[in-house]
């Protein structure tokens, strides 16, 4: 009876959903978004772990950034240029907050705004 509770276990595992490229980006995007958010709510207490929000945040942006300007990229060249224009903002937008002279609103709204689009099924 071991062998096949053990067995059904294995193969249980197989049967768990794939996730998509998309899903991965979500699921990214998700996880530094609510981190920023928590951190921000903190108020100075949190700056720290705001800091290592905005720091993984510009990463994301970053690859995304590199993904996008790769030759076998198959992207629109219009949404290329806006995701390029989005990484460019949040990279000078992070050192404003890191300078405390910003908010985190308008990070959170973009990557929303991309979790909306990559829920939606957007390319």
């Amino acid at each position: 009876m071991n062998a096949l509770l053990n067995a059904k276990r294995a193969y249980s595992a197989a049967k768990a959903p794939t996730r998509t490229p998309k899903d991965l980006e979500f699921e990214a995007i998700a996880r530094i978004t609510h981190r920023m958010i928590s951190a921000s709510k903190q108020g100075p207490e949190g700056f720290s772990a705001l800091a290592e929000a905005l720091t993984e945040n510009r990463k994301l942006w970053q690859i995304f950034q590199t993904d996008v300007t790769s030759a076998d990229n198959g992207l629109p060249e219009d949404l290329k240029e806006q995701i390029l224009y989005l990484a460019a903002f949040t990279t000078q937008y992070t050192s404003r907050i890191l300078a405390r002279k910003a908010g985190v609103g308008p990070l959170v709204e973009i990557n929303t705004a991309i979790m909306r689009g990559l829920r939606s099924g957007a390319s």
